[in-house]
């Protein structure tokens, strides 16, 4: 499956195989972890897992998360998007279209999650026509919550997840 977007300074686009260096950079980073569990990947074939599941869930749900490119570099700078999540019980929703975004450090700060995130939620309301979409983020991750205020969604409230065992702020925003 192909996916192509731009925002002014991003590519969005599907993540392939060949994303394996920068997605191994972007997930065996502990602080890039530091709100996902503490489980940052030790090989490059845990990588691979992660980029192949990717391709998997584009197949068999026609959207998953998309490789952030830096236009002015050609850089991967991690991803950015929408997944359809039917693998975990999230605050009561097994079946639910989540936006989401990681990025490699030397990337944090420049507003890259909110201008990928905002084209996400655009192409959630008017090309996929979802009625609602929603997000997650670690309780303590302020830069995160900070992102999803900036990209419409609305806080619900606070959540654990049994599962990992982490706390969650659960939020979203409904197609007007």
């Amino acid at each position: 499956m192909k996916f192509h977007l731009e925002t002014e300074r991003l590519i969005l686009r599907e993540i392939r195989p060949s994303d394996l260096e920068g997605m191994f950079e972007l997930d065996s980073d502990p602080e890039v972890h530091r709100y996902l569990g503490n489980k940052p990947v030790k090989t490059k074939q845990e990588s691979l897992k992660i980029i192949n599941d990717i391709i998997k869930q584009y197949e068999e749900r026609g959207i998953g998360r998309w490789a952030a490119i830096e236009k002015s570099s050609g850089e991967f700078i991690g991803w950015s998007g929408i997944r359809l999540n039917t693998e975990y019980n999230m605050n009561g929703y097994t079946k639910f279209y989540d936006v989401g975004y990681r990025l490699i450090k030397r990337f944090w700060g420049k507003g890259y999650a909110t201008e990928s995130g905002k084209l996400a939620v655009d192409y959630a309301f008017n090309s996929l026509k979802l009625p609602e979409l929603y997000g997650i983020t670690e309780l303590r991750n302020q830069a995160s919550h900070k992102v999803l205020l900036k990209i419409g969604l609305h806080y619900v409230e606070d959540f654990c997840f049994e599962k990992e065992k982490l706390d969650l702020r659960w939020y979203k925003i409904e197609n007007k």
